[in-house]
C-alpha cells in the first residue's frame, strides 16, 4: 500500500519512527515532511497529506503533530480527506470501520511509540464497514461542496 506521511516539528520523531514501522511491513512511505525537529507549521504538512490522498496518488495517509488535532483540521480541509484523530487501536479500527477516513492522525505528545505502532497496524487492518454507516459519510461529502445532507 502507499501511504503518505507528514508531521509538524513536535511529531517528526514519532513520524520518522512510524515510517519506518510502515517500510518494515512492506508499505510504500511517501514523507511529505518536515525533515527536523526545527520550528514549522502543522497546516503545510497535513495540506500535503490530504492533497496526496485526495489526488490518487496515495491509498491513505498519516500525520503526526502534537496533538495530532491541528494537523486534522488543516488535512481535512481538503475535498475528499477523512482525517481521524486516534489515541489508541478501538478509535484507529473505528476510524476506518464506521467513517472511511483515509487519513490517521496520531498526536507525539499524547501517544507513545508503541501505542502509534499499533493504532496504525489496526487502522491499516481494518475495513470500511458501509451499511449503515455509508448514509453517515455520504452527509459528511455533501458538506465539502456546500451542499445540503442528503
Amino acid at each position: 500500500m502507499r501511504i503518505a506521511i507528514g508531521s509538524d516539528h513536535a511529531g517528526f520523531e514519532l513520524k520518522q519512527q512510524l515510517a519506518d514501522f510502515l517500510r518494515e511491513g512492506g508499505h510504500d512511505v511517501e514523507d511529505l515532511g518536515t525533515t527536523s525537529d526545527e520550528r514549522v507549521d502543522y497546516p503545510d504538512f497535513g495540506a500535503a497529506v490530504g492533497r496526496a490522498v485526495a489526488s490518487g496518488d496515495n491509498e491513505l495517509g498519516l500525520c503526526v503533530c502534537g496533538t495530532g488535532i491541528g494537523i486534522s483540521i488543516a488535512a481535512n480541509k481538503v475535498d475528499g480527506v477523512r482525517a481521524a484523530v486516534v489515541h489508541d487501536v478501538t478509535s484507529a479500527r473505528l476510524a476506518k470501520e464506521h467513517n472511511d477516513a483515509n487519513v490517521v492522525c496520531l498526536g507525539a505528545r499524547l501517544v507513545g511509540p508503541e501505542v502509534a505502532q499499533e493504532a496504525v497496524h489496526a487502522f491499516l487492518s481494518a475495513s470500511w464497514q458501509e451499511g449503515r454507516h455509508a448514509e453517515r459519510v455520504d452527509k459528511i461529502t455533501a458538506l465539502e461542496h456546500d451542499r445540503p445532507c442528503p
